[in-house]
């Protein structure tokens, strides 16, 4: 197995210590070390450095057995945990033959650990992208593009937490020409922490919206924290910001590098854009037309942020178009699954601004049958949560749904706004325009008893609603995707 970092240098990285097993087969500081990174005893691989993190409900230090007899060849823990006979850790190590190596916070440690592991390839051009909405589908587009000419290591699916980012950086290898991470935050100070761990070259933001406003409280906090992403700039970096975001001024304001500001007006090889529905959308780029197979004028801005990164590398304009046409959705994110019904499947997340745009995409849609709507609850919205869900009812009150259904307990007052309001759409009746619950079997069952085939059903609602779960009883049995 490729060792990755060896445990000595690790220890001089983090200023830590480092205690050793002295079983029959003595490790030698010098020459040993791990081969990859894990938080998880249950999925690690045998040569992993496994690292306790102490959470709300359980104390990573409790699995730190489990994770020598699954193959960790040592583990990070904490100075308060060395000597706690509850883990008996010391004594673990030495039966066991493995490699403590002990720090003030695992969490910090992790981080410092993976910004010393970064170190080692300075060639690597390094991408930070953060923002409220957009990040994880602008980072896969950006990696489909630039991978047509260069070696891209990215983030797995969406793991850029505190510890997703700093566990995808050890995927790093030294062919890997350019790496792409996207930064997320659950917490105010979280973006800086990932951005030194990071210390990208390049960073972009999507956009500033609402979501986890419940944790910052405003809009401009939530810019302040975004804009982090540039706080590890010494002037010859490159800040990447929307044209035309309410926040363009501020997140440009005082940037220890180059600016660079992306979008239809500013990029000049974009020659324009035809919506094709379902179908996506019709890009033009340096005089040549393709089809961008995800629909939306928001992903079309996902798109132009993806290629305005491309551009500063460079990346010619044939990888561009190829990168444009071999997207795919990824789950939960404005999938088109066909079946019996044709499913608009977007609910990853959803914020106020994802949802309005969702309801515009989908009243734009010609649709020879009948649209329904399906809405989970906007969650983490905090303050704003009743005001927030009062305009989505507003808003839905003039839609082109023949039928709207709402679960969660938040969005019950969009629902109250709704009662008593004649929905927009033709084939929508009085006694039938929307159906509200909190229950998850009563919505299935209320569903599988209205949809007929042919219908245009949008799932649209934050990750914990759980409305992917009604994707199967909506396609039927032989469906594609």
């Amino acid at each position: 197995m490729e060792c990755l970092m060896s445990f000595s240098s690790l220890q001089e990285a983090l200023g830590a210590s480092l205690f050793a097993g002295e079983g029959k087969q003595k490790i030698e500081f010098n020459s040993s070390g791990f081969s990859s990174v894990s938080i998880d005893s249950r999925t690690l691989e045998p040569g992993a450095l496994f690292v306790a993190l102490k959470g709300c409900k359980q104390d990573g230090h409790s699995f730190v057995d489990a994770a020598f007899k699954a193959g960790a060849c040592g583990a990070m823990v904490t100075l308060s945990a060395l000597n706690d006979p509850v883990f008996s850790l010391l004594s673990l190590a030495q039966k066991c033959n493995r490699v403590l190596i002990a720090v003030e916070d695992t969490l910090k440690g992790l981080q410092e650990a993976a910004g010393a592991y970064l170190k080692q390839f300075s060639n690597l051009i390094k991408i930070g992208i953060t923002g409220s909405a957009g990040k994880t589908t602008t980072k896969e587009i950006a990696a489909a593009i630039i991978g047509n000419e260069k070696s891209v290591v990215m983030n797995k699916g969406n793991m850029n937490s505190e510890t997703g980012l700093p566990l995808s950086v050890f995927e790093v290898r030294p062919h890997h020409e350019v790496g792409i991470f996207e930064a997320g935050m659950n917490r105010p100070g979280e973006i800086a922490e990932l951005a030194k761990v990071l210390n990208p070259y390049i960073s972009l933001i999507t956009n500033i919206g609402s979501a986890h406003i419940g944790i910052l409280g405003s809009r401009e906090a939530i810019a302040e924290e975004k804009k982090k992403i540039f706080s590890v700039f010494t002037g010859s970096n490159i800040a990447m910001i929307p044209e035309d975001d309410e926040y363009r001024n501020f997140l440009a304001d005082d940037i220890k590098g180059r600016i660079v500001f992306y979008g239809p007006s500013s990029i000049s090889a974009f020659g324009g854009a035809r919506d094709m529905g379902l179908a996506g959308t019709e890009i033009t780029w340096n005089g040549e037309t393709v089809r961008f197979p995800l629909p939306g004028k928001f992903n079309l801005i996902n798109a132009l942020a993806a290629a305005a990164l491309a551009l500063e590398l460079p990346v010619s304009a044939s990888s561009i178009r190829r990168g444009f046409e071999s997207v795919k959705p990824l789950f939960g994110r404005g999938e088109i699954l066909y079946g019996k019904t044709t499913v608009i499947r977007d609910c990853y997340n959803s914020s106020p601004e994802s949802v309005m745009k969702a309801l515009d995409f989908c009243d734009s849609l010609q649709w020879p049958g009948r649209k329904i709507y399906v809405l989970g609850s906007m969650l983490e919205l905090g303050g704003i949560s009743e005001e927030a869900h009062a305009a989505l009812g507003k808003r839905l009150s003039s839609c082109q749904a023949v039928k709207i259904f709402l679960f969660g307990k938040e969005i019950k007052v969009a629902a109250e706004v709704l009662e008593g309001n004649k929905l927009n759409s033709p084939l929508s009746t009085l006694n039938s325009q929307f159906f509200f619950t909190e229950d998850m079997k009563e919505l299935s069952k209320e569903m599988d008893d209205y949809v007929m085939t042919g219908d245009l059903v949008l799932l649209k609602g934050s990750r914990g609603c759980v409305l992917e779960t009604l994707t199967e009883m909506l396609l039927g049995e032989d469906h594609v995707s």
